[in-house]
């Protein structure tokens, strides 16, 4: 699996990724007057907002002249080409030609083409086919004893799968987050953990460490861990630093193409209530910082899913399951592709 910049659409990573939703921007940074261009798996997105203030995700192109989208205008609660002022309705119906007032507007089939949108959290989620999995949960999303901060995003000039794995992997603390997560002098032994899956997705059981600035107060904690992989790019922990504080990140990382993703999160905080916002920012950005310069140095830039094509021991067995996983879902994307077939291939661990 070599890089070239560009997603290989037969590849299994990539059959694993595109029917699934990922976050392509926040809720704020699409007004009911502009559209915003962005990329997903390697594919041109215009968001906009209707009338009624949905949003919506389609491709970045005008079918009559190939113009972006992007580069037009919100009018009415439709989205205006910007070469010729074509204009389209939110079920993507043609419903104007300036040059043309009087005569019946061409079909639209071959003028736009529709993705699926969804907006949850303060984000805007895309999906370039039917989604296969519902958009994950945030519980700590509608509980008012939780401090709700966004952060990043986070721009990698790395793949969104290996940014994910990352994000779920404690054995590189000590090293990545010196002094911070860990003890670079002093790395701990981390004792066998369990992963399960469900519904949902993977789970870790609870991965205890230390950590001498465990969290935005700066103190030193004995945090417990308990991973969670929603959906391919999105995953989350709750962190146990005492008996009742709780700190939680919901982390999305956006495949914009083979080796490059933006990274959103959401933290999650039920302690400190004299925290400022740029104390909370600056921990996460420390953090986000350090794991880029480490996550952008991987080769080859794709998650390998064949389990042969790196080394395994049991502190990666939640990026180990992570990647079963992911095989798994590209597989079954693959038989979908191809009539006849009714059985899938998995891994056997």
């Amino acid at each position: 699996m070599l890089y070239n910049g560009e997603w290989k659409r037969e590849e299994l990573d990539y059959r694993a990724l595109v029917n699934q939703w990922h976050v392509v921007a926040r809720s704020e940074d699409v007004d009911r007057d502009t559209p915003l261009a962005v990329r997903l798996l390697g594919e041109e997105l215009v968001l906009w907002r209707d009338a009624e203030g949905v949003v919506h995700a389609w491709k970045d192109y005008c079918g009559h002249r190939g113009a972006r989208l992007s580069l037009g205008a919100v009018k009415g609660g439709e989205i205006e080409c910007p070469y010729h002022g074509w204009r389209y309705d939110a079920q993507g119906d043609c419903t104007r030609v300036p040059a043309h007032p009087d005569r019946a507007c061409p079909s639209s089939k071959r003028l736009v083409f529709r993705h699926h949108a969804q907006e949850r959290y303060g984000l805007i989620w895309a999906s370039l086919e039917a989604p296969q999995r519902p958009l994950p949960e945030f519980p700590q999303w509608e509980d008012g004893a939780y401090r709700k901060v966004h952060a990043g995003p986070y721009r990698y000039k790395a793949n969104a799968l290996r940014s994910l794995e990352n994000f779920i992997d404690a054995s590189h603390f000590p090293f990545v987050h010196a002094n911070l997560n860990g003890l670079p002098d002093a790395p701990e032994p981390l004792k066998k953990y369990t992963v399960s899956e469900d519904e949902r997705g993977l789970h870790s059981s609870e991965i205890c460490v230390f950590q001498p600035y465990g969290d935005h107060r700066g103190i030193p904690v004995n945090a417990r861990y308990t991973y969670s992989v929603l959906n391919p790019t999105t995953a989350y922990f709750i962190k146990k630093t005492g008996e009742t504080e709780r700190f939680c990140t919901f982390f999305n990382a956006t495949p914009v193409d083979e080796a490059e993703c933006v990274i959103w999160l959401i933290v999650a905080i039920n302690f400190g209530p004299e925290l400022t916002l740029e104390q909370i920012l600056s921990r996460q950005n420390i953090v986000f910082e350090q794991d880029r310069h480490i996550v952008e140095s991987q080769r080859p830039a794709r998650l390998p899913l064949d389990p042969k094509a790196e080394m395994h021991v049991s502190s990666d067995r939640m990026g180990f399951e992570y990647r079963r996983w992911l095989r798994a879902l590209g597989e079954t994307r693959q038989c979908q592709d191809l009539p006849g077939l009714d059985t899938i291939r998995t891994l056997s661990l």
